[in-house]
């Protein structure tokens, strides 16, 4: 039951942000700036509901990466991904050259997602 429902939710996810997507690409301008207004909100609460979940415990450890036997050092991949897609995708400056490779995290296409979703 728990691996239908979390396919369920997934799939919602998937759809919710190629909805979002698709009307940031095609929507006129009054229609995308009510999407902003009512969407900007609720994913930037998102991102911070993600982030204190991924803040690193008093060892500097995430508590939501690191496992029994093998602890994640700050930043995690989550982290590193919200650097990547809400700082350094804008104006923000760039890491010095030797940082930058730790910070990249690939991008979620619509095939990976599908091997990721075939995986589990």
């Amino acid at each position: 039951m728990d691996e239908i429902l979390g396919q369920v939710l997934r799939n919602a996810v998937w759809e919710r942000l190629d909805l979002l997507t698709e009307l940031a690409n095609e929507a006129d301008a009054p229609s995308l700036l009510s999407v902003a207004r009512s969407e900007l909100p609720r994913l930037t609460e998102g991102w911070r509901a993600l982030l204190a979940a991924h803040e690193p415990d008093e060892k500097g450890n995430c508590p939501e990466c690191s496992g029994r036997w093998r602890q994640q050092k700050s930043p995690c991949p989550v982290w590193r991904a919200a650097y990547e897609h809400l700082v350094a995708g804008g104006l923000a400056p760039r890491p010095a050259r030797h940082l930058r490779s730790a910070l990249v995290t690939p991008p979620v296409t619509r095939t990976r997602r599908a091997a990721v979703l075939r995986a589990h």
